[in-house]
């Protein structure tokens, strides 16, 4: 009898120890659980560890060819409910428990369905778009983007037959005439990397329900947007009417710049085709950098941007009453012309208005000069403590850089017709981006004075 007690207890013990599954989870803020994750579910179970363990191994035994088969047949089949059944774990490049663990989580942060992880935020945005276009169709996408996928757009895509055309996808009457029969993605960043313009997601997704009327499901446009700049921690764009969404989790997400990653958030219907997508053509998040961002970047990523942003808004200000200062776009100031559109979109898990870290400024030139932006930036290169001549963005570093020649300098490099060369008018040769660290708000400002007093 005291055997039975006694095993009883331990029993009792082992069940109280063990990390609530996903359903109690759901019942708490999206903030904690970034933290605290889903430690057991069908997939796995990790209630023990405090810290998500990481698997380091390319691939895994199975006990015999039939069980591979399985796992085979199984892996991104629509057939399969992976929520509800245990994977078979083959190989790397497939699927694996770590990165797992991390996909569940990013669903959580951005409120989709299904996210897939790739080993750098451009893997992530070539692989959205890729899956969802044949030869013959057409990519709409707003006329100011990322260098890099503005060079996938006209490099690359034309390789395949897909059509890249460019609008101002903000405004409904541009985008509803860019619209063609063969569109089936439309492609924008909000907010804008450089300019910080914003694109009224709700709008454009009723001129796509628009467009879409009368087509056949595999001709209906799906709307695609890269919320890198904001975070989910800022904007969450499915909430707005947004199909798919992606990141580069090397910036803000990642948080340390010691890690490249990129994620797309998708519906469950889509989920299996991007797996598919990526198992052939690879571009897979390694388990290492998968945990780093897992266990490091997601749980801080709401800590880092409440005190980025409220650092990035006295940085912003400070900017904006300096004589040498041109003009400042900063989703926090009263000024932004898009303040309203701001405040809609850009919230954080509580609701609370959430501007973000990014800041993009222009400085005044003296009469017969245009190098003001060169000579501040060579100062902040070479004289700076806290302030970082870099590229990338999101990290605890307070990053500063030149858009036009150094991110998105794809443009320059585009060959000149007349679309294109309006394009590349949009960006300024002197606009300076920042991306605001966690440094003291002070010193950050007293390092941009000083380059400033020599511009």
């Amino acid at each position: 009898m005291k055997t039975r007690r006694k095993t009883a207890k331990r029993t009792a013990k082992r069940v109280t120890d063990a990390k609530p599954g996903a359903g109690v989870a759901s019942k708490y803020a999206i903030r904690t659980r970034l933290i605290h994750g889903t430690s057991k579910t069908p997939k796995w179970d990790y209630s023990h560890h405090v810290i998500p363990p990481i698997t380091s191994s390319a691939t895994f035994r199975l006990s015999s060819a039939q069980r591979g088969a399985k796992g085979f047949f199984e892996f991104a089949c629509d057939s399969i409910d992976t929520t509800r059944e245990v994977p078979i774990y083959i190989y790397d490049r497939l699927d694996e428990p770590t990165r797992g663990m991390l996909e569940e989580a990013l669903a959580t942060a951005e409120g989709g369905d299904n996210a897939v992880c790739f080993a750098t935020g451009m893997a992530a945005i070539t692989a959205a778009i890729s899956m969802l276009v044949r030869a013959g169709d057409e990519v709409l996408a707003h006329h100011t983007l990322y260098g890099c996928t503005y060079s996938f757009l006209t490099n690359w895509l034309p390789r395949q037959n897909v059509k890249a055309r460019f609008c101002d996808v903000d405004d409904p009457n541009s985008l509803a005439r860019g619209i063609t029969a063969k569109t089936r993605v439309v492609y924008f960043e909000t907010p804008v990397n450089p300019t910080m313009e914003l694109i009224d997601m709700q709008r454009v997704r009723a001129v796509v329900d628009k467009a879409n009327r009368g087509r056949k499901p595999v001709e209906r446009i799906q709307v695609l947007v890269d919320n890198t700049f904001a975070t989910p921690y800022c904007q969450r764009p499915i909430e707005h009417g947004v199909d798919i969404v992606v990141h580069s989790l090397t910036k803000g997400i990642g948080g340390f710049g010691t890690d490249m990653g990129g994620a797309v958030i998708l519906p469950k219907a889509l989920h299996n085709t991007l797996m598919l997508y990526r198992k052939d053509f690879g571009g897979v998040l390694s388990p290492k950098a998968a945990w780093n961002i897992l266990v490091y970047g997601l749980p801080s990523l709401a800590a880092r941007m409440a005190n980025m942003q409220r650092t990035a808004r006295h940085v912003a200000e400070f900017l904006e009453r300096h004589p040498k200062v041109s003009r400042v776009a900063y989703p926090g100031l009263a000024s932004f012309p898009q303040r309203a559109l701001a405040e809609k979109q850009m919230a954080d898990y509580r609701g609370k208005f959430a501007p973000g870290s990014m800041i993009y400024f222009t400085l005044k030139e003296r009469p017969g000069r245009y190098d003001a932006g060169e000579r501040f930036i060579d100062y902040i290169a070479d004289k700076a403590y806290c302030v970082t001549l870099a590229v990338s963005l999101g990290q605890v570093k307070t990053l500063i850089e030149n858009p036009y020649s150094m991110t998105h300098s794809a443009y320059q490099a585009a060959a000149g017709s007349k679309l294109e060369h309006e394009e590349k008018q949009r960006l300024e040769p002197g606009g300076i981006r920042l991306s605001v660290g966690l440094e003291d708000r002070q010193d950050i400002i007293a390092d941009l004075e000083k380059g400033l007093a020599e511009a």
